[in-house]
């Protein structure tokens, strides 16, 4: 069982975080001890930590401060929540990167077969193409977002890094993924034809200007995700005062913390990761970023809906739009006020998604005879 290289928190920590408030995060804790069968019995959500960077495309600057992160995120006072989550430790460094991959991937996996929420804090950013192939056998068709300065396409006939995962998960069988969403790249970072492919290719991208004149817009997308990973690197540098960070432009750390609570919040979001801790200089600020971001993301969780969306449900309206040759039909939840649009599905696949989130401007664009951007990309991949 792969549980048995986990490295569990060490039990002076354990105890300094029991004798936290019982107002805090602490008391919804309970932390794995190496223990041979893990009871996991009504846990809803999993801390993990991993000790693997080798693979980055930045210059390391700091050890993993992954206790000091715990210190800080289980001491956090909390609203009315009720959640179970476990601390499984961390995975630390194998012989080689495919030893330590194999490792997470295999621990990931039996996770999502449990639906519980891993909360994964990492080293370098080509980790997310194991927290993805953990799906396989699980989930056939999966939405990857990540919230980065670049797209990670890479070069795909090279050995995989923190900045080609997404290429290899393109082209490696079995072929589960369905939609790629960046969210908060930079045009002066991105190569033309990069950015051309995630066109052909029907991917979505929401440039970092676009998001810092209305942050609303990653809330349609996070719904429709199962999986986000965040380049840390990607944080404006002078948002945690470090100068020799030279992302000089990027996501403000209340930006980082309101996508956390929007990924926490989607329904369909089973697996959540921070990465690249290593590649900035460790200061108090950032470990109080990373440990709100988290605090954020359980909230979302704790918020959660689990709306069950249906044209036959009293707490949907429906709106029929007639527009050039196509009637689109959108649902309008009663409850929540978000939004959901049908996707023509011609091949009749059960396995495509059937509804893709979105916004009431949607609604309007489409009334002002305006066909939305996300919905021509979801229809053209749901026919293919």
């Amino acid at each position: 069982m792969e549980f048995e290289f986990l490295e569990p928190v060490q039990e002076q920590l354990q105890e300094a975080i029991e004798s936290f408030s019982n107002q805090t995060l602490s008391q919804y804790i309970s932390f794995y001890n190496g223990e041979d069968g893990i009871d996991f019995g009504d846990v809803q959500m999993a801390i993990l930590c991993i000790k693997e960077s080798r693979h980055s495309v930045y210059e390391k600057k700091s050890d993993f401060y992954f206790d000091e992160i715990r210190t800080q995120l289980y001491g956090m006072y909390v609203g009315n929540w009720d959640l179970k989550i476990l601390d499984l430790g961390d995975i630390s460094m194998g012989d080689e990167v495919s030893d330590t991959a194999y490792v997470f991937k295999s621990i990931l996996s039996e996770l999502y077969k449990k639906s519980i929420v891993p909360v994964i804090l990492g080293g370098s950013q080509d980790l997310t193409f194991y927290q993805y192939r953990a799906y396989d056998g699980i989930k056939y068709m999966v939405n990857l977002t990540s919230a980065d300065h670049k797209f990670d396409l890479g070069n795909s006939d090279l050995p995989m890094n923190g900045q080609s995962y997404v290429g290899k998960m393109i082209i490696e069988e079995p072929y589960n993924l369905f939609n790629y969403s960046n969210l908060g790249y930079q045009t002066y970072q991105s190569p033309l034809e990069e950015i051309d492919l995630m066109d052909r290719l029907f991917f979505e991208t929401l440039r970092l200007g676009e998001l810092k004149q209305d942050f609303t817009k990653v809330e349609p997308v996070l719904r429709d995700t199962d999986l986000l990973s965040v380049d840390i690197y990607c944080v404006k540098s002078s948002e945690i005062a470090d100068s020799s960070h030279r992302n000089i432009n990027g996501f403000s750390t209340f930006d980082l913390c309101k996508l956390s609570r929007y990924a926490g919040m989607s329904d369909k979001l089973s697996s959540y990761g921070i990465y690249e801790l290593q590649a900035l200089s460790q200061s108090e600020g950032l470990t109080q970023l990373i440990s709100q971001m988290v605090w954020y993301f359980m909230e979302g969780y704790s918020l959660r809906l689990n709306e069950n969306v249906t044209e036959k449900s009293s707490n949907f309206t429906k709106y029929n739009v007639p527009i050039e040759e196509e009637v689109l039909v959108f649902l309008k939840s009663e409850i929540s006020n978000r939004w959901w649009i049908k996707i023509p599905n011609e091949n009749n696949n059960a396995q495509k998604p059937s509804l893709l989130a979105c916004d009431k401007q949607d609604y309007l664009d489409a009334s002002a005879s305006l066909l939305p951007e996300r919905w021509l990309k979801a229809k053209y991949k749901n026919n293919i």
